[in-house]
């Protein structure tokens, strides 16, 4: 018992538990429901309220209401923080935020692009050394930057600025080079020594002009200072020319005073050589040469050629004049006297060479250099040798004790590094021994080709850090280790090959992609998947690696960059396409039509018709914008098509009362003409006048009730009563009928019959379904039916007539649905 109870307990606090729930689940949904309305309602009357804009989107939980206010969002920074607060959450959004953002950078892209080129061309302008080829680099890169209005006038003018002065630099050339060429012809002119110097004096006063130039600064090197030479020369040449006809003046040689001579030798040699006399026939003209040789090189100063002349002059004796002895003795006298002072001063040169050979190992030089300065005093010891004689024997020790001494540093360094030489060239000899044993391993066993490429690298990194090799020996080796790894990669080169057509072919296969199909960047993400593993499976060399990858990637991002470009076009269309359908809704919003029914209905179709043409051809929109619009015209059309159904249910319930009225009007005619005996008493004209105020029906039933009409106001005539007794008896057959055929269109029609009819309305059933079972034939409508009964003269009573209204409503109401 107790059991029982506690368990109806619990199942009670289980169901108002469950009551408690459904309510709160239902309280919640239509809080959620009424907040969505209400946000909904802040989206649509943003009205381009940014800030608005972006508190609702980061604050509602709606995607919907979140795109609606995402349209309001245009600025940068506005944009940056619906995309940082949306990224992970709404994707829709944040792919509107994201493309909005790419405009607008690429806008600025192209903005700051633009605003380069200006800077750039008023740097120009302010460039003293302009050149024709600055300019051409500043339009080529103008030409590959997108339209900027704002910045293309002044571009403009200063584009012009810098072509004025590059045509005034031209005909600043123009004008010198035309100058020069008038320079070069005045001396031949023959011009009156006046005319010509008035023209030199134009020209030099051009030359201030051309140095005052402002383009003076970019013209070519070398051109003023060629025009100034130019000057200077036909300057001259005219000085020439105006001098040519005076006397020329009187030469007459100076002769040297005896007391002077001596001087004039001391000081230069060559003035205290006397005048060579002229040889006569039997002096050996060798013998004459060699003695003006060693005057020559007396005079130059070059005691070691003189002296070699002298010694060939001894070996070379001849007869000779007394004054041919004289300069020979005066030249030796000279030779001798210059000897002891060359090797005077050779003493006391070789004594500071000495001390500065001495003085090396204290500045601490690099062995390199070290060497260098020690070479250099030997080379200029033996060049004081040459000029001033050999040292004495104690000097010469002297100076070779302190070479050696000074270059010890420096040849145990050499020493050194020739050690370390010969022991690179070993280790250079064992690791071609160890290549030629990888090339044979490789070769018979087939070793995996990715760790041949890799063992190729690694000994080719270790052969480029040995080390300094004799050179000698450097070639032999770096032949010997280059033919022992072509051995080994002989395969793998064979294998890359392959491996460079294949790449090949997939840039290809990039670079024929259009990148307007659907599948193009699936196709090319496998492309780059199947370059990845192509890659991983063997590397190429890193040179043609990266060269084959720069082709590849740049062939990807072409079509990246198209499909990018075709993006913001398309964007650009759709929302063309929006403001299209815009345009479309408005116009079936504000759409108005006047008229009779008849035309109001035709104005309607045809708007509707030329709307939803309209609409289709128009294309697609912006996907945040597509139920707006849709809906928006969808609620339009449904404006317009419920106009168009009212003016039909306002038609329709006209033809109703016309048919009802007239299908009374004419049970009236017939019931009066049943029940009347005197023909006299009925007025046909009252009764057609009654006919004709009714508006006409539909053609097929006013085709049935006119005929009826007709038919009932033909039994009228007052002279044939015979007629008129044969419809009256017509009418009374059809009742029967009539009743008959009311109790067949109920039962069609679904309409309640009455109790009074039940048994003959399930009599009736029963031969309907089987006379539409033996038959095998659709059976008739119920408007068809009805139409028949609406032709059918007879005479009916109140109740049979209302039954036939109940009809006409049931069967009216299915047929205006």
């Amino acid at each position: 018992m107790f059991d029982f109870i506690f368990k109806r307990t619990t199942d009670q606090a289980a169901d108002q538990q469950a009551a408690v729930a459904t309510s709160e689940q239902g309280a919640a949904a239509a809080a959620s429901a009424s907040r969505r309305e209400e946000q909904a309602q802040r989206a649509a009357a943003l009205a381009g309220d940014e800030a608005a804009a972006v508190e609702l989107i980061l604050h509602s939980e709606f995607a919907g209401v979140r795109l609606a206010a995402a349209e309001h969002v245009q600025s940068q920074a506005c944009l940056e923080q619906v995309l940082q607060a949306m990224r992970n959450t709404d994707r829709r959004v944040a792919k509107l935020m994201q493309g909005r953002l790419d405009a607008i950078r690429y806008r600025l892209a192209e903005q700051h692009k633009a605003q380069a080129c200006l800077d750039q061309a008023q740097r120009l302008l302010q460039d003293e050394k302009l050149t024709p080829n600055q300019v051409a680099d500043l339009d080529r890169q103008w030409q590959v930057t997108a339209a900027v209005p704002e910045l293309a006038e002044p571009f403009a003018g200063a584009r012009a600025a810098l072509a004025a002065r590059l045509e005034a630099q031209v005909n600043l050339q123009r004008s010198i080079i035309d100058a020069m060429a008038a320079l070069r012809q005045l001396p031949a002119a023959g011009l009156a020594p006046e005319e010509a110097q008035q023209a030199l004096e134009r020209h030099a006063a051009a030359q201030a002009e051309y140095q005052q130039a402002p383009e003076h600064n970019a013209l070519p090197k070398h051109m003023l200072s060629d025009f100034a030479q130019v000057l200077e020369h036909s300057r001259a040449a005219l000085a020439a020319a105006s001098q040519r006809p005076a006397a020329a003046p009187e030469a007459a040689p100076a002769a040297e005073s005896p007391a002077v001579a001596p001087a004039a030798a001391a000081a230069a040699p060559a003035a205290r050589a006397p005048k060579k006399p002229a040889a006569p026939k039997e002096t050996d003209k060798k013998f004459l040469e060699t003695l003006d040789a060693m005057e020559a090189a007396l005079e130059q100063g070059l005691l070691h050629a003189a002296a070699d002349h002298d010694k060939w002059l001894k070996e070379h004796k001849t007869r000779l004049t007394p004054a041919q002895t004289d300069r020979l003795n005066h030249v030796r006298a000279e030779l001798k006297r210059l000897g002891d002072w060359a090797r005077w001063g050779g003493n006391v040169s070789r004594e500071e060479l000495v001390k500065a050979v001495e003085e090396l190992p204290a500045l601490g030089l690099a062995m390199s250099e070290l060497a260098k300065k020690v070479g250099s005093m030997r080379e200029r010891w033996k060049s004081l040798d040459a000029v001033s004689g050999h040292a004495p024997k104690s000097l010469w020790e002297r100076f070779d004790s302190a070479c050696t001494a000074a270059y010890a540093p420096a040849a145990a360094h050499f020493k050194q590094l020739a050690d370390e030489r010969h022991a690179n060239a070993a280790k250079a000899q064992a690791l071609i021994d160890e290549t030629r044993n990888l090339a044979a391993s490789a070769a018979s066993e087939g070793a995996d080709l990715k760790n041949v490429a890799a063992a190729g690298q690694r000994l080719r990194q270790v052969w480029g850090r040995l080390g300094t090799i004799d050179r000698k020996e450097k070639r032999k080796l770096d032949q010997a280790f280059d033919k022992a790894l072509g051995l080994m990669l002989a395969p793998l080169s064979e294998q890359r090959k392959i491996e460079s057509a294949k790449r090949e072919l997939l840039i290809a296969e990039a670079e024929q992609m259009q990148a307007s199909e659907r599948h193009t960047l699936d196709n090319l993400r496998r492309l780059q998947e199947r370059w990845q593993e192509q890659a991983k499976a063997l590397p190429l060399e890193r040179k043609i690696e990266q060269a084959l990858w720069q082709r590849f990637r740049a062939a990807c991002d072409a079509i990246f960059a198209k499909r990018k470009e075709s993006a913001h076009a398309a964007d650009h269309e759709r929302k063309a396409h929006l403001h299209a359908r815009e345009a479309l809704c408005n116009e079936l919003e504000t759409a108005t039509f006047s008229g009779d029914d008849k035309a109001q209905l035709a104005a309607i179709a045809k708007i509707l018709r030329d709307t939803a043409a309209a609409w289709h051809a128009a294309g697609g929109v912006p996907r945040a914008s597509e139920a707006r619009i849709t809906q928006r015209y969808q609620a339009a059309v449904a404006k317009v098509q419920g106009q168009a159904d009212a003016i039909k249910r306002r038609a329709g319930a006209a033809q109703a009362n016309a048919l009802r009225d007239k299908l009374r009007l004419c049970q009236a005619l017939e019931s009066a003409i049943g029940t009347s005996a005197d023909g006299a008493a009925i007025d046909g004209a009252d009764w057609q006048a009654r006919w004709s105020a009714l508006p006409p029906l539909a053609t097929e039933y006013e085709r049935a009730l006119q005929g009826r009409f007709n038919a009932a106001l033909g039994a009228l005539d007052k002279v044939d009563e015979q007629r008129r007794s044969a419809y009256a008896e017509q009418l009374e057959r059809n009742r029967a009928k009539l009743l008959d055929e009311v109790l067949r269109l109920e039962i069609v029609a679904g309409v309640d019959s009455g109790a009074e009819f039940a048994r003959e309305r399930l009599k009736m059933q029963v031969e309907v379904l089987q006379s539409s079972l033996k038959s095998g034939q659709k059976p008739q409508s119920a408007g068809s039916a009805y139409l028949q009964l609406c032709a059918m003269p007879a005479l009916a009573d109140d109740r049979t007539a209302s039954r036939i209204e109940q009809l006409f409503r049931r069967i009216g109401a299915a047929e205006r649905a």
